[in-house]
């Protein structure tokens, strides 16, 4: 019997058949992943608008776990995927009483209205006893007016005129006072009010005060700063742990009129001296951390913005990472992969109970590395390995894919903090100095020119300062604006804001 052979046209016409479903089936994943990854941006500006931007992870609660109050004060941290690292802070004794409100300060000048029962004569009648109920009261702020009278004499034997010097001024062609100019620019750097609003607020004092003469008082102040800011930013710069981040601002541009132009703040803060710097440059390129950090020397911690890993070149340069910009790429991802994600946040979740039991028991030195290296390192090692396990196991284009690799690519400057006693988890403290600039921006919208934002950056690295050290910022420029055009070159240092307590007890 003929066998016989296959229709070839059947053959090509299901071949084809073939590759356009496996085409359908090509696009219809990647419609999924379009979707899956549109619904996360919806997700992440739902949140920008109107979630909170807290980002702590919050394990799912087990209803058969023990209780806050089965647990003891104090668990040891464990490192084993198996268990939770738990630490609960010493509870504080609550007082069985409220003491009633706290008492006004003495120093408040007391102004008394003294009320007597009416239909009484005090002639007849013999006071027994008083009840006081004090109340805070306001006055406006006060403009007044210091005049300096230098009284001439003459001496009648010998004709000869008499009279004192003039005392030095730091505004020599201004007839503001160092008070007013501080509190200007306190006003604008720390309580974000910005200039125009200050000069409505003296015209319903009865003062009219020009906005070109405020800004030629503020460009003398900075002139005046600029050898103790130097001084600051030298101090800065020798430190050998340093917190970087960057932050934005808007500068009008002189080319365009009503065009801005964005430059930014670099901020340097000094974890052993606890001194902030903050450098405007007119980009967020390499250059401008290039020339700040040419000569420096030690570590350096950054977040995952690419024109650091330049520094990792640097043999004098030690860069490491930021544990809180790893947990928030996890935390973002939670949409995506639930179960990855919870699992990774719960790690790092002990990596920070470790981290808070320390400082709530002032751990330092050779006992905080040691506890450290006996309880984090181990948690890093772990979960460092698990990313490697299952990266291959995701969709690279997915949230939970990019997290991994953000975190994998840079696990070994993330960890490296686990075995020293001076370095931190994450760079926190640098952020929460910035967080205030927002908030500055908001009102006062750009700077004039880029020596504007030059100026501004100088005074918020100086009144930052004086914020760490908790110093009045007021009285501290008052006193520095007064005494600097007079102060030795060579013992600058005793104006800054650390030292400044010092000087202020000679």
């Amino acid at each position: 019997m003929e066998q016989k052979q296959p229709n070839i046209d059947f053959i090509k016409a299901y071949e084809e058949h073939v590759s356009i479903v496996k085409k359908m089936e090509s696009t219809i994943l990647e419609s999924q992943l379009t979707i899956q990854k549109l619904q996360l941006d919806i997700i992440k500006l739902r949140k920008m608008l109107f979630g909170s931007s807290h980002e702590k992870y919050v394990a799912a609660v087990d209803p058969n776990a023990p209780t806050l109050f089965d647990l003891p004060a104090i668990a040891e941290a464990v490192t084993t995927s198996t268990t939770t690292v738990v630490y609960e802070k010493t509870k504080k004794q609550l007082r069985p009483n409220h003491p009633g409100r706290n008492p006004f300060p003495e120093h408040l000048r007391r102004e008394e209205q003294i009320i007597n029962p009416e239909g009484i004569d005090l002639a007849t009648s013999k006071k027994i006893g008083e009840d006081i109920t004090e109340m805070l009261a306001y006055k406006p702020s006060e403009l007044y007016v210091k005049r300096i009278i230098r009284n001439k004499f003459i001496d009648t034997l010998s004709n000869k005129v008499c009279q004192a010097n003039a005392p030095s001024r730091s505004f020599e062609r201004s007839n503001m006072d160092p008070s007013l100019i501080a509190q200007i620019i306190v006003e604008k750097m720390v309580d974000h009010l910005p200039l125009d609003r200050q000069i409505k607020r003296y015209t319903r004092l009865g003062v009219t005060i020009s906005d070109s003469t405020i800004g030629n008082v503020l460009v003398t102040a900075a002139t005046l700063l600029t050898p103790l800011f130097n001084k600051h930013k030298e101090m800065v710069l020798g430190d050998h742990y340093l917190n970087v981040d960057e932050t934005h601002i808007s500068v009008l541009d002189s080319n365009k009129k009503g065009a801005s132009h964005q430059g930014y703040f670099w901020v340097y803060y000094s974890n052993k001296q606890k001194l902030v710097f903050f450098d405007y440059q007119p980009g967020r390129g390499k250059d401008g951390p290039r020339g700040i950090l040419k000569n420096y020397k030690g570590y350096l911690q950054t977040d995952g913005y690419g024109v650091y890993d330049e520094f990792d070149k640097n043999p004098d340069i030690t860069l490491i990472n930021c544990m809180a910009h790893a947990r928030r790429k996890f935390h973002e991802a939670l949409p995506n992969d639930k179960v990855r994600a919870e699992y990774v946040l719960g790690e790092i979740q002990k990596l920070y109970h470790i981290e808070s039991y320390l400082k709530d028991n002032n751990s330092i030195g050779i006992e905080k590395r040691d506890y450290r290296v006996k309880h984090a390192v181990p948690i890093l090692k772990a979960l460092g390995l698990w990313m490697q396990e299952h990266y291959v196991a995701v969709i690279p284009s997915s949230a939970i894919a990019k997290a991994i690799f953000y975190s994998l690519h840079r696990w070994e400057k993330l960890s490296v903090y686990a075995t020293t006693e001076f370095l931190n988890i994450d760079n926190n403290p640098v952020e929460n100095i910035i967080r205030p600039v927002a908030i500055g921006r908001k009102n006062y919208l750009f700077a004039g020119n880029h020596e504007a934002a030059e100026r501004l950056g100088m005074f918020y690295s100086l009144l930052s300062t004086c914020k760490i050290y908790v110093i009045n910022p007021v009285v501290w420029l008052e006193d520095i604006l007064t005494r600097i055009a007079d102060h030795p070159v060579n013992r600058i240092e005793e104006l800054l804001p650390q030292n400044w307590k010092q000087l202020q007890a000679k």
